[in-house]
């Protein structure tokens, strides 16, 4: 059974329940769902972008969505046409998607030369559909951007509630990078089966987010220059 769309909810609601991280913060709802985390899958394509300078400007994503969670999450919004959703007819999904998202630093976790790299408000936001599922893009600007010899991102759930995981073709690239520069792509290994049953709902129920546990998950996108 579909949950009510985030869109009709009341405020403080909406903005826990909706897509991306919403059901990081309201997990019991989300409950019959699954019975052990997670319960949000998404795919990225990533993109660190530099400055003419050779300095870090941020980083570009496109996340789709499952398309369980896509029907969810498009449940009940206006639409000119059947099974189509206009860029236009999602953005006020996308601006509350971006609003939420900062309560979790956006699920990115920046460091240059191992230093931690914060980023700014996203920007250049908007949401897709296509296949029946949902394709958030935006853009994570630095707060600064950086010249580093080692420029590294970590995209995770700290709850585990989500699931990132990097397109098998053409998973990161690099815009205006210097020559020099190479990029390394590391992908987490995946929880069994049997590792979820053994920990169960109970302990991701209990989990809290400053506990930063699925860190042990992580997508790590690492550049090096000389």
């Amino acid at each position: 059974m579909l949950l009510p769309n985030p869109l009709l909810l009341d405020t403080p609601m909406r903005n826990r329940l909706l897509v991306l991280i919403a059901a990081a913060a309201g997990s019991c709802l989300m409950a019959t769902a699954a019975v052990a985390h997670p319960h949000v899958w998404v795919m990225m394509q990533s993109e660190l972008a530099y400055a003419p300078d050779g300095s870090v400007t941020g980083v570009r994503h496109a996340w789709t969505f499952d398309d369980m969670f896509s029907t969810f999450a498009t449940q009940g919004l206006p639409q000119k046409t059947k099974g189509v959703f206009t860029r236009e007819e999602l953005a006020p999904l996308a601006e509350v998607n971006m609003t939420s998202l900062k309560e979790f630093e956006y699920f990115n976790y920046g460091k240059a030369d191992g230093k931690k790299a914060s980023f700014a408000a996203p920007k250049d936001y908007w949401l897709d559909y296509k296949d029946n599922t949902l394709i958030l893009h935006f853009t994570l600007p630095l707060q600064a951007p950086v010249k580093a010899k080692s420029f590294s991102v970590e995209v995770y759930d700290p709850s585990y509630y989500v699931d990132f995981a990097f397109t098998q073709k053409d998973p990161v690239a690099l815009a205006g990078a210097p020559t020099a520069c190479k990029l390394m792509v590391a992908k987490p290994q995946e929880m069994t089966v049997a590792q979820g049953q053994r920990l169960g709902e109970a302990f991701f129920n209990n989990l809290n987010s400053s506990e930063n546990w699925g860190a042990q998950f992580a997508n790590r996108v690492t550049v090096t220059c000389p």
